[in-house]
């Protein structure tokens, strides 16, 4: 199974297994990352906003025109900044790493 990588906040990495087929989001709910994802991966907003290391961006599809929208929302964006409902779990992603921002903006509630 593959594996990805979540840097949390405090800087702490933690290596968890990556179902085939589920996204970055569904993969850090189902191992307690903290990753909000208010819209449930409908893109409907940017709280499940990660940073992809550099030396994994170039390995995923590039993101559509609403994700860029969404991203435009996210608190910390930075270069490599993409939503981890986005992000699908294949094989060619074993040992995928992504930073958590500092922290994230939930348009829903405002």
């Amino acid at each position: 199974m593959p594996k990805m990588i979540f840097v949390e906040r405090d800087g702490t990495r933690r290596e968890v297994d990556a179902p085939i087929g589920l996204s970055v989001l569904e993969v850090a709910h189902k191992h307690g990352v903290d990753i909000e994802g208010a819209c449930e991966g409908s893109l409907a907003c940017s709280t499940c906003h990660v940073i992809v290391d550099p030396a994994w961006i170039g390995k995923l599809s590039e993101p559509t025109e609403d994700e860029e929208d969404m991203l435009d929302l996210a608190f910390g964006l930075e270069e490599t900044s993409r939503l981890g409902c986005q992000i699908v779990i294949s094989e060619a992603l074993d040992g995928l790493v992504v930073r958590l921002p500092a922290g994230s903006r939930n348009m829903l509630l405002d």
